[in-house]
C-alpha cells in the first residue's frame, strides 16, 4: 500500500496538533484551579482581616494559616509554570 508524502505530512501535523493541544489543555486546567484557589484564599484573608478582632486568638490563627496556604499555593503555581 502506497501512502503519499503529502498524506503522511498531514497526518503527522494533525497528530502533533492533537498531542500538544491536549497537553496544553491539561496544564492550563491545573493552573486554572490553582489560580482560583489563590483568589479564594485572598478573599478569605480579606474577610478574616475585616472581622471583629475579639475571637480568642482563633481569628489571628486563621489569618496565619491562610497566609501560609497562600504561600504554598503560590509555590505550587510557580512549580506548575515550569
Amino acid at each position: 500500500m502506497y501512502v503519499s508524502k503529502f498524506k503522511l505530512v498531514v497526518a503527522g501535523l494533525l497528530a502533533a496538533i492533537s498531542f500538544f493541544g491536549v497537553g496544553a489543555g491539561t496544564a492550563w486546567a491545573v493552573q486554572t484551579h490553582m489560580l482560583n484557589a489563590l483568589g479564594d484564599l485572598q478573599n478569605a484573608l480579606n474577610e478574616l482581616q475585616a472581622a471583629i478582632p475579639d475571637k480568642g486568638g482563633h481569628r489571628v490563627n486563621a489569618i496565619n494559616l491562610v497566609n501560609q496556604a497562600i504561600s504554598e499555593t503560590n509555590a505550587g503555581i510557580a512549580v506548575g509554570a515550569q
